[in-house]
């Protein structure tokens, strides 16, 4: 009989492609990932693994078996949701991902909501960007994680993933506080073609929402300064140093120096949880859900008051 945790291991290995990325996905080393392989080929009396270069390679075997062990682990995937609706108490543990703003702005109402309601529920937060999030909610290294697109640019998710919508975002101008628009009731993006942005990094979501954007209106970027953190960037803007896109969510106290004028056609990121469909039955799962759209409905009404 195979040993479950091999053919996750194995399962891992397909999947990320290296025994390394395996071990970073399951939080073991490769030293551990190796150990495990090699036993399961004694189990399966065959070889799973050759050398390719200086990395390794599934055999004709090994995929063979880590196609079956990715349809076992889904059912028992499934049998733990199943096991835990049955039972009908949110209990055990429960893995959170959301991008920094999210993780500020929502997260904190809602893990008191669930400490309340399911003291047995023990939840964790690790913080993490849309990009990476999706494929480790499709991989089962996270159980719920908080995801966003923009107004006009929205993301793909992977079949096997159900959503929920918690809030839209409304995001504004940030600029220094002696800009000439800083008086403003409302600006347009294309008033900005001229000054210095300061951006997400390159590569991120936002980063490439923001170029697509501002290209659209005929604006090609001139990116001075870079900073994930968008406190960082309102610190940069109260230097003098450029303006932002600055999202409403977790944004906090401005900064003196800042301004924060809305745009004329309003922009807006959506806001959603995502977690795997076979997980759908969880009560820890739904309890997660509920917590995380009770917190929206409080700060989105926040949100769309708040003295800009």
């Amino acid at each position: 009989m195979f040993n479950l945790e091999r053919l996750r291991t194995l399962e891992a290995v397909a999947r990320h492609g290296s025994v390394s990325a395996a071990a970073d996905g399951l939080h073991v080393t490769t030293s551990a990932v190796s150990q495990q392989l090699a036993k399961l080929e004694r189990e399966a009396g065959q070889q799973l693994l050759g050398r390719n270069g200086r990395g390794v390679r599934l055999t004709d075997a090994g995929r063979l078996l880590a196609d079956h062990a990715a349809r076992i682990l889904s059912q028992v995937a499934l049998a733990e949701a199943d096991l835990e609706a049955h039972r009908g108490a949110a209990v055990g543990e429960l893995l959170l991902g959301a991008f920094p703003t999210a993780a500020r702005g929502l997260f904190p109402a809602a893990f008191a909501e669930l400490a309340s309601a399911h003291p047995q529920l023990r939840v964790s937060l690790q913080e993490t960007e849309p990009d990476d999030a999706v494929p480790r909610v499709v991989r089962g290294d996270l159980d719920v994680a908080v995801v966003l697109d923009w107004y006009n640019r929205p993301i793909s998710l992977p079949e096997g993933l159900a959503k929920a919508p918690l809030l839209d975002d409304v995001a504004d101008v940030a600029m220094p506080a002696g800009h000439p628009l800083a008086a403003r009731r409302e600006v347009d993006l294309e008033e900005f073609a001229g000054d210095a942005w300061i951006s997400w990094p390159a590569g991120e979501f936002c980063h490439d929402w923001l170029m697509f954007t501002l290209r659209g209106k005929g604006i090609e970027p001139r990116i001075a300064h870079t900073a994930e953190e968008h406190h960082t960037q309102l610190l940069l803007i109260a230097a003098g140093l450029g303006v932002a896109v600055a999202p409403r969510l977790g944004r906090g106290p401005v900064p003196d120096g800042v301004s924060v004028v809305p745009v004329r056609h309003t922009m807006r990121r959506h806001i959603y949880g995502i977690w795997r469909a076979d997980a759908d039955r969880r009560p820890a799962v739904r309890a997660a859900v509920g917590a995380l759209q009770k917190a929206a409905r409080i700060v989105e009404g926040c949100l769309l008051t708040a003295d800009r």
